[in-house]
């Protein structure tokens, strides 16, 4: 039969070679089971040549599919292995780097290689220190294309040696977070196979069906073709050319209003509303005005000058859409008007434009001084979650930086701006605005103490302007002062939400999820505004570890500014102890060095309260004035009697919910043998399923260790005996770390044995049982159905789950 690709048929010839390479492959496979390596190098798989279809393999409809599915699931985002990611077809193209991206012992810092932003050609990323993956010499030869592609041969080392389909994967696995990379090149790979057998790819997980493997290596063998992505859609090309014109206004109020926009949004996934669910595009400064090709300045933080005239320009986001860095807004007719009421309609004036010098550029009370405090604030209000979710997923991917300094679960309120209070008084920010410069005004820096001294005595002069303030507020009846607490209007429910932390990543829930936290935060407008200008526009990292330091340490304090402002609700006689009770061991230490006036705890603004548990009280006090926002009842993690029930769901619902209620209840010590987060689906008919998210809520001491990330210090800090667990209903964090498949008819055992586990070996029996352990043939079939279930769950906000830190049990 003729072929499209000619040199094909000319090596038929060769198929006595081929059958020899099919013999080595079956004694290298035999060698491999008996764990020797393998003494001759990967070679090409002939018999899917002599198949190669005549047309060419669709990489949008065939591949990507097989790359999203397999691939992306590790190798999406800054954390990539070998910062291969292959979420999007450049990504494959710009290869790998031996470099790492995360380093906090980094002495100097390095430049980004941000894909699609640091370099826009093949030959730029290899000056950059990137290998290829594909064949890069004679596209046209199908045997070269393979023979030259690194990613085929990593692919081919896996078929050729498969992992056990049972029990725990052997020890030769690294499945550690940190652990050392070996990103060899194609002329590297002999030795790396010969060293490593059986880390083909996908890496320590099963291999892929042979109908993928097939679809990929035919592909590479084409020469890895890329088919026309399919273009937008017309109201999203409506919606650009209207948002662009509103972007870039030409007055000085238009134009400082879109720096605004522009520095709290450009690491948005943007959505037009009445668009494809997964249409997403991105904002960026470009040399090039609308209408023409964009030119985007690749500045490392979105307030760096941009140099001469530029533009603020939508452009499509076309790669795949991966959770861990997804952070969804949306833009419509109706968030226009929106804009228009907050940042228009009032009546101020702006006379010049701020600069882009970074003492001033990185501090947005300054920057923006001109545009109203509430106007802002109520911008951040409207969203809350998308911004609290940007320092979890921003511009890192892994946020340990910033999460180190977070409990595992915790309630955020805001402050309710129709209550005029200190905290967005122009007049008052404007006085304290040279006490709050944040870090990254120096950029990558050395000399951490002196530098971190000087923030340090400006912050402290904050606190007491703001314990100044707090002193002149008229004491209320806790009713009262809960009103004081955003209500989110009655309908918007950013106004309550949970973070999870789980270990270094976390995400964000609306509502009041799980049992009472320990802590609280109440968020204020300059507390939040910092938060998003520590962690997300200021933050690099490429960064060096003094930059990192710095905003580790002053995250600490603004952690410790919001649980204040949650303080100043609770009867004074008790804010002292339960503070302590938050920060034992190193906290003292730390409090010599940065210590502050404390007059505010002494300083009744709230009475009324009935109980000896004040604490609890005020929480429940809170869940009455957010009610119409955040449900008042957690039938599975806030049951104290019981007899909760949930009458609007079904028979098979509320029997899952009653059993999960004991795994909600596990508490103590036994907690360290479960993994931070593990998705549950329970099988209640036929191809009928419920989804639950198991969430590990790990207990501390105190949480402001900054000078030490490893794990005889975090065990120093850990408090098991107050370790519980939290139980969400449907699918809660970016990184599973395991997989439960559970019938109905077993669900009531599954949560009795996962309630008397007391130990690691009744822990391994128990997923020998219930768990979808790394080796199990059906891995895919079920990590599949997880991503759409969590497709299904949230159309627009979900994205690839990561499996990284998917556990070896």
């Amino acid at each position: 039969m003729k072929q499209a690709y000619e040199p094909v048929v000319r090596k038929v010839a060769r198929i006595s070679r081929a059958a020899g390479y099919g013999l080595f492959a079956f004694l290298s496979a035999c060698s491999s089971q008996s764990g020797a390596p393998i003494s001759e190098p990967v070679r090409v798989d002939y018999d899917l040549l002599l198949s190669l279809p005549a047309q060419p393999i669709s990489y949008e409809q065939k591949v990507r599919p097989v790359l999203e599915r397999r691939c992306v699931v590790c190798h999406g985002c800054y954390d990539s292995p070998c910062q291969l990611k292959l979420s999007a077809y450049e990504g494959l193209t710009r290869g790998a780097s031996k470099a790492r991206v995360y380093d906090s012992r980094r002495i100097l810092g390095v430049e980004p290689t941000r894909l699609f932003i640091d370099a826009k050609t093949t030959r730029e990323w290899r000056e950059k220190g990137f290998h290829p993956v594909l064949n890069e010499v004679n596209r046209k030869d199908p045997e070269q294309n393979l023979e030259n592609s690194l990613l085929y041969r990593i692919l081919r080392l896996k078929q050729l040696h498969p992992q056990p389909r049972v029990g725990r994967l052997p020890g030769n696995f690294d499945l550690s977070l940190d652990r050392k990379q070996r990103c060899p090149t194609n002329d590297e790979f002999d030795d790396y196979a010969r060293r490593t057998p059986t880390w083909g790819m996908p890496y320590a997980m099963p291999n892929l069906r042979e109908s993928e493997y097939r679809t990929l290596v035919q592909w590479l063998a084409q020469g890895a073709p890329r088919d026309e992505p399919p273009g937008i859609s017309a109201e999203a090309r409506r919606q650009v050319q209207k948002w662009e014109a509103f972007l870039n206004g030409r007055s000085l109020r238009e134009k400082l209003v879109s720096r605004y926009l522009y520095e709290h949004l450009f690491l948005a996934h943007i959505h037009f509303e009445n668009t494809p669910v997964r249409e997403f595009f991105r904002l960026l400064r470009s040399r090039t005005p609308p209408g023409q090709l964009v030119d985007e300045i690749a500045s490392v933080r979105p307030y760096d000058d941009p140099g001469a005239d530029f533009y603020y320009r939508l452009v499509p986001y076309t790669p795949s859409i991966v959770a861990k860095n997804h952070v969804a807004y949306t833009l419509s007719d109706t968030r226009m008007q929106r804009y228009e009421e907050l940042f228009f309609k009032p009546a101020y004036t702006v006379t010049r434009l701020p600069s882009y010098q970074p003492e001033v550029a990185s501090n947005p009370l300054k920057t923006f001084s001109a545009i109203p405090p509430g106007s802002r604030y109520q911008f951040l209000l409207d969203d809350a979650r998308f911004f609290i979710e940007g320092f979890i997923k921003g511009p890192v991917c892994r946020g340990q930086v910033a999460l180190n300094v977070i409990e595992d679960r915790f309630w955020v309120m805001f402050i309710n701006p129709r209550h005029k209070m200190f905290s967005d008084d122009p007049d008052f920010l404007d006085s304290v605005s040279d006490y709050l410069q944040l870090p990254a005004e120096r950029g990558d820096t050395f000399n951490v103490l002196s530098i971190w001294t000087d923030y340090w005595q400006r912050y402290q002069y904050y606190i007491e302007a703001r314990a100044k303030y707090f002193s002149q507020i008229p004491t209320v009846r806790l009713e009262q002062a809960t009103e004081h607490l955003w209500d989110g209007g009655g309908h918007n429910r950013n106004a309550a939400l949970t973070i999870f932390r789980h270990f270094d990543s976390a995400s964000v829930r609306q509502g009041l999820i799980g049992d009472y936290p320990e802590t609280a935060w109440v968020i204020d407008y300059p507390l939040f505004e910092r938060i998003h200008y520590l962690l997300v526009a200021g933050f690099n990292i490429y960064g060096n570890v003094g930059h990192q330091l710095n905003t580790r340490l002053y995250m600490n304090f603004l952690r410790m500014e919001g649980e204040d402002n949650f303080l100043a609700f609770i009867p004074s006689d008790r804010r002292m102890a339960i503070r302590n009770s938050w920060y034992e061991g190193m906290r003292s230490k730390e409090e010599v060095i940065f210590s502050t006036r404390k007059d505010w705890l002494s300083v009744d603004r709230v009475t009324g309260y009935q109980s000896d548990d004040p604490q609890r009280e005020l929480y429940q006090a809170i869940q009455k004035r957010l009610a119409a926002v955040a449900p008042l009842d957690d039938y599975i993690n806030r049951c104290h009697d019981n007899h909760c029930i949930d009458a609007a769901i079904d028979n098979a619902e509320r029997q899952t919910d009653r059993i999960m209620r004991e795994i909600a209840q596990i508490r103590g010590e036994v907690i360290r043998v479960f993994p931070d987060v593990a998705f549950v689906r329970v099988k209640t008919g036929n191809e009928q399923y419920l989804s639950y998210s198991l969430i590990r809520d790990k207990a501390y001491k105190n949480l402001s260790s900054f000078l030490d990330d490893g794990e005889d210090t975090w065990q120093l800090l850990r408090d098991v005996d107050n370790d519980s667990m939290t139980v969400v209903k449907g699918l809660e964090g970016s990184y599973p770390n395991f997989f439960f498949d559970v019938k109905l008819a077993d669900i009531e055992h599954f949560a009795h044995a996962y309630a008397a586990i007391r130990n690691m070996k009744d822990y391994e029996r128990f997923v020998a049982r219930f768990g979808v352990r790394r080796t199990r043939t059906d891995f895919w079939k079920v990590a599949d159905w997880f991503q759409l279930r969590y497709a299904q769950e949230q159309p627009v906000l979900s994205g690839l789950l990561d499996l990284n830190r998917y556990h070896n049990r």
